[in-house]
């Protein structure tokens, strides 16, 4: 099979690109490198890799991109709520228009699978703060970003179900540790860099709920619907994560200084945040098999090591964040 990763320079798309091609797959990225290249410089000599430099947006790129594809995996977007909010009109073209944009063409080239990459924002506020919500839950987005993974749901999931290509949504938790490109304005990165550098460090609502996994295993999650049936995820939905790493910002805080005991935290009150949710993963579980590999307490174990050893030169460098 090929598979093509929209998006596959970026923070997740660098991983899976990797473990795909670690599988066997022939894999072609598209991306419009607004990161950089760095990530998966790497590959270019792989003759199981090709790259194509294109706008999602862009009729012309995405036909030459999607010759003779079996799968698409679509990661490409304006990612998280802060790179949203800097400019609402390029946001709502990259994620909305490229995105339909995208499985048209898709559709009109053969292309089999469409795997989504979606968010468990989505949830936005539990109305029940004892319960978990799950894929069939009520969807509340409270921010540019998730309200653009639910219109496309919604786009994908209302196609024609004899069409040939089948889409899959998946709603990814938040992500944590470093990647090939790598990112310190994930909350448990940044949290660790903070501490690990011997600054103080500024936690806001310690007491909100969020689910966290580990980018290997959100990419081996698409990975998952690619080599499954289309009777296990065709026009379904599923939240990636594990239901035991449901964690409150306290709590995370709490892990993290586990690792680094010496750590200083100033605890700001903030009685409402507009995101607040934990998520089953019952589903994801159960219908496929998947099973998460690392923990939150890995992910910061590496992240320590990364910074306090000198790995990373300047973790502070803008480039480490998406805004």
């Amino acid at each position: 099979m090929k598979i093509l990763v929209k998006g596959g320079a970026g923070y997740i798309g660098s991983v899976l690109v990797k473990i795909l091609l670690n599988k066997g797959y022939k894999v072609r990225v598209i991306d419009s490198l607004m990161y950089g290249g760095e990530s998966i410089l790497e590959l270019l000599e792989n003759p199981s890799f090709e790259f194509v430099k294109g706008d999602v947006r862009n009729e012309n790129d995405l036909d030459k991109a999607l010759s003779e594809i079996d799968a698409v995996a679509h990661l490409a977007a304006i990612v998280g709520d802060p790179a949203c909010a800097v400019d609402p009109e390029l946001t709502r073209s990259i994620n909305l228009e490229g995105s339909k944009l995208v499985y048209k063409v898709a559709e009109k080239k053969g292309v089999k699978k469409f795997i989504f990459a979606s968010t468990c924002s989505n949830y936005g506020k539990m109305e029940d703060s004892q319960e978990y919500v799950n894929e069939d839950s009520t969807l509340a987005p409270v921010s540019l970003y998730a309200e653009t993974k639910v219109e496309i749901e919604n786009f994908l999931l209302s196609q024609d179900k004899n069409n040939n290509c089948k889409p899959t949504c998946l709603r990814f938790s938040t992500v944590y540790r470093l990647s090939p490109r790598a990112r310190f304005d994930l909350t448990v990165n940044e949290f660790t860099k903070e501490l690990a550098m011997g600054r103080e460090l500024v936690v806001f609502g310690e007491q909100f709920w969020r689910p966290y996994c580990h980018v290997d295993d959100l990419s081996r999650s698409v990975l998952a619907c690619i080599e499954a049936s289309d009777d296990k995820v065709a026009f379904d939905v599923f939240n990636v994560g594990d239901t035991s790493e449901n964690y409150q910002k306290q709590m995370i805080v709490d892990e993290i200084l586990k690792q680094i005991p010496e750590g200083k935290i100033k605890y700001v009150e903030k009685k409402e945040d507009p995101r607040d949710y934990r998520v089953s993963f019952e589903k994801i579980s159960s219908d496929l098999g998947f099973k998460i590999t690392k923990k939150v307490t890995d992910g910061i174990a590496v992240i320590k090591k990364a910074v306090e050893e000198g790995f990373i030169s300047n973790p502070d460098d803008p480039k480490f964040k998406n805004v």
